[in-house]
């Protein structure tokens, strides 16, 4: 490392009932290359076996350290009442049947020693549940330096494979709780106005996708906030910034009436929007069947 002394990493861990796979996100935290972490696992009011699956990897104090709400409150609620618990230099955050590879954090915490470097984010696997294939989740290269205009047009950051150093995120609330699907988004556009990036281009992590996260209804939720977002912002935005976020939008109602409708209800709201306009992306959603557009999209 570059750092006279390793920086503590503070390891954000949001769990409600997610026995399933705790022990195999447990694990890859304990197998960190890089030694000097402390892991803050917020207990969402679990009513299942997760406090005992916790307790079996909690072998050291000062690096396990445990709470447990009073009540179930919103994920981006519990990731900002964990934050408060983090005494490290830096912060990272893992959810409960997520994975982490055993050099994440050695290889992302080398990068800090730019100090103009707010976040260091990478690639991750996605895998569906119940199945053993792996999918690299971004195919290019991931942008690096001052990327706001970048995550504008393209957004590439996972949550669980971000590093953000702890002094550029002051405030208690960290993540707008209003939002239950992008607050991450919301968030790591805000520091994208200010701050470097740097990139991991492997994958550093695997990201489960659940029948819940392929739903219609997250699919709704999620447009429904971005659809707040863009409102709430639009005095931030350029011109151009705020198009490219509104077709984004489009897009995905596009895509959400393909999968839940038919071809003709989908042809109908291409030719209603005022916003679409005729490109490859539209045409291959326009004119695919179901079937097919679920091999090449695996959040569908």
């Amino acid at each position: 490392m570059h750092f006279v002394k390793k920086p503590l990493v503070s390891i954000i861990l949001n769990c409600y009932n997610g026995e399933k796979y705790l022990k195999e996100t447990l694990l890859s935290i304990k197998n960190q290359t890089y030694s000097n972490w402390e892991l803050i696992f917020w207990d969402n009011k679990s009513n299942d076996n997760s406090f005992k699956i916790y307790t079996k990897f909690k072998n050291h104090k000062k690096k396990y350290k445990y709470f447990k709400s009073n009540k179930f409150v919103s994920l981006y609620n519990a990731r900002n009442l964990a934050i408060q618990k983090a005494k490290g230099q830096f912060i990272s955050f893992i959810d409960a049947d997520d994975v982490w590879e055993k050099d994440k954090l050695l290889k992302q915490l080398e990068l800090f020693k730019d100090p103009k470097v707010g976040v260091v984010y990478g690639n991750l696997w996605l895998k569906k549940e119940n199945n053993n294939k792996f999918k690299k989740h971004i195919k290019i290269k991931l942008p690096e330096g001052y990327i706001y205009r970048n995550l504008i047009k393209n957004y590439y950051v996972g949550i669980i494979t971000a590093v953000i150093r702890k002094n550029i995120i002051k405030t208690k609330k960290v993540f707008n709780s209003k939002y239950n699907i992008i607050g991450d988004f919301d968030l790591f556009i805000k520091l994208s106005r200010k701050y470097k990036f740097k990139a991991i281009q492997e994958p550093v992590a695997t990201y489960r996708l659940h029948p819940n996260s392929l739903s219609n209804k997250f699919r709704s939720l999620q447009i429904f906030e971005f659809i707040d977002w863009l409102k709430k912002n639009k005095k931030n935005l350029k011109k151009s910034e705020y198009f490219i976020i509104r077709n984004n939008i489009e897009n995905m109602k596009l895509l959400n009436i393909k999968i839940n409708k038919n071809f003709y209800k989908t042809f109908v709201f291409f030719l209603n929007s005022k916003h679409l306009k005729l490109n490859f992306k539209i045409f291959f959603i326009l004119i695919t069947p179901i079937f097919i557009l679920k091999k090449f999209m695996w959040f569908l």
